[in-house]
């Protein structure tokens, strides 16, 4: 695992957002070694909490003292309000990881009305990948820690692509029209590094101005 360059507060809950394969589940499982670690991609703990969010206290030993980390909250919005009174009520300190704030917002919740700080694990940088560094390679698959470790780097991006228009864009409900938003992933690609100039990426994926100005806000 790469070193990642991130502050975090020593006794204050906080989100760690970020696009899917970033490392933020690595992460706070190596750093935090000693949290109750609840996954809500697993099935039996995601439906006993979806069901009942007030749960969650049943996860949590008596007077425990050290981090809760919950992945992929965005799954339970609604496990918001159980955290915030947790919080209140016996000094938890939380981790709360999601790959957006976008679905939690969407949904309605206050983001625990400054009881939790806001933080972001990016792709890896310069600094972070050390000697492993190469610039064509990052200009061409860009700096996802997976991308780095692939024997083909292709190969993943493209299925790490399937997955985000399916879970991400799909199942949120963002976009009607899949094939629409693909061709504007692509076409929108060839702006990295430039200065985006919206009306031509519409012209060239042959989309209007307005949506494509919707799909960037995605």
């Amino acid at each position: 695992m790469y070193s990642r360059i991130i502050k975090y507060p020593d006794n204050k809950s906080f989100f760690l957002f970020g696009p899917r394969g970033t490392g933020k589940t690595t992460w706070v499982k190596q750093v935090f070694p000693n949290a109750v670690y609840l996954d809500l991609l697993e099935s039996r703990l995601f439906n006993d909490l979806l069901a009942d969010p007030q749960r969650l206290e049943n996860f949590i030993p008596d007077n425990f003292k050290d981090w809760i980390i919950i992945d992929e909250v965005q799954k339970i919005p609604e496990l918001l309000n159980e955290v915030h009174r947790l919080i209140e009520k016996n000094k938890y300190k939380f981790i709360l990881t999601g790959s957006s704030a976008r679905k939690l917002r969407r949904k309605g919740p206050n983001l625990l009305a400054g009881r939790a700080l806001n933080y972001s694990m990016h792709p890896l940088t310069a600094i972070e990948l050390g000697k492993d560094f190469n610039l064509n390679h990052s200009l061409m698959f860009g700096n996802l820690p997976s991308v780095y470790v692939e024997s083909n780097p292709g190969d993943y991006l493209e299925s790490y692509i399937k997955t985000y228009l399916q879970e991400e864009i799909q199942q949120e409900g963002l976009t009607r029209n899949l094939g629409v938003f693909s061709r504007f992933l692509e076409t929108a690609s060839f702006s990295q590094g430039s200065v985006l100039n919206i009306s031509q990426v519409s012209r060239e994926c042959a989309v209007e101005r307005k949506t494509v100005e919707n799909y960037f806000t995605i």
